[in-house]
């Protein structure tokens, strides 16, 4: 008979008070996932169910009532019913799903694999001394494929061996070599195998995101955004002062490069004005033709007049910012200074 016909069919009363609790449990959580709890023994269940408790909350319960529950409470939930096969539970948390399941990995411990199962990854028996005295157990770790000797006393594996491949099953043998080392290669936890939140469902793979790497995108991308502000003019709260920082060091170029007469700019005039003059005097043979001050004058190592100060800019808008500034360095010396003063000296007042 098929599962949509059961579910035609009128249940033991029982049966319909666990599935009305089914209902308030998954009503009770902004987020329901479904979570495979195969292989985990009875304690460590507990223990991790312990664990969960005030975060999310686990109810297991036959897998066609769970079916029943989700298709009752309709909202999407349904969609679950697609993850409800073998030994699984219901998980509900009020937390986001890339919280539950980066919790639930977290909460994975390791553990002994027995013969029959199928390894998880590739087990590798570690180079290093094993610490059992020498007899018959350096000839099992032969078998199973380890590199073994005895040394000093005692059986030591001389290189890192892999003694069974990712997929494979594991034989009574390994299992016995593995649980004589203390070696556990698989992890036990609740596996989440999907959950649904806010009318999305979201599988493994799209919750398993680098934390580190997504804050490093999001930093970046905020970088970004400031200093597409800054380079379009576009003001906000976090880029005025970096505009106006901005603004004020471009208007002091324009200002000592068409020689301004304001008050603020004099100092860099007079200080520019002094190394032409020395630079020019360098150039003279006659020391004779010089004033006494000038004579030995030697050409300074920068020209002070493309120096502008911009306090309050920060260091990651400025690398943005230099090709304009370098731009407003850029206006030609051989423009008409008179003209130039008339206009921008209404400017500076």
């Amino acid at each position: 008979m098929s599962t949509d016909a059961r579910k035609t069919e009128t249940i033991p009363q029982w049966k319909q008070e666990e599935v009305d609790e089914l209902v308030e449990f998954v009503d009770s959580y902004q987020s329901v996932g479904v979570v495979r709890v195969t292989g985990i023994p009875s304690r460590q269940l507990q223990n991790m169910r312990a664990d969960l408790h005030g975060k999310a909350a686990v109810r297991m319960s036959r897998n066609t009532l769970m079916e029943r529950a989700l298709d009752e409470v309709d909202d999407g939930l349904e969609q679950l019913n697609e993850y409800v096969a073998g030994e699984v539970a219901l998980i509900g948390t009020d937390d986001n799903p890339f919280g539950l399941f980066k919790q639930l990995e977290a909460s994975k411990t390791p553990a002994p694999i027995n013969a029959g199962e199928v390894a998880p990854n590739d087990v590798v028996i570690p180079e290093g001394d094993t610490g059992v005295d020498p007899g018959p157990f350096v000839g099992e770790l032969q078998q199973v494929g380890a590199s073994a000797r005895i040394m000093d006393g005692s059986i030591k594996v001389t290189e890192d061996s892999t003694v069974l491949s990712e997929g494979e099953v594991v034989s009574a043998e390994l299992a016995n070599v593995l649980s004589e080392l203390g070696i556990e290669p698989k992890e036990v936890g609740l596996d989440l195998r999907a959950v649904f939140s806010e009318g999305v469902l979201f599988e493994p793979d799209e919750l398993a995101i680098d934390v580190d790497e997504y804050r490093a995108d999001i930093e970046s991308a905020a970088a970004a955004g400031r200093n597409l502000s800054v380079n379009a003019v576009y003001p906000t709260s976090r880029t005025v002062g970096t505009l106006l920082a901005k603004g004020a060091g471009e208007a002091k170029s324009v200002g000592l490069q068409a020689a301004i007469e304001d008050e603020e700019l004099m100092p860099d005039l007079v200080r520019r004005a002094d190394s032409q003059l020395r630079s020019l005097a360098a150039l003279i043979d006659d020391e004779d033709a010089l004033p006494e001050e000038l004579r030995g004058a030697t050409a300074p190592a920068a020209s002070p007049d493309t120096e502008t100060e911009t306090d309050g800019s920060d260091d990651e808008d400025t690398d943005d910012t230099d090709a304009e500034a370098d731009a407003a360095d850029d206006v030609d010396d051989d423009d008409d200074e008179d003209d130039g003063a008339d206009g921008l000296g209404a400017m500076f007042g």
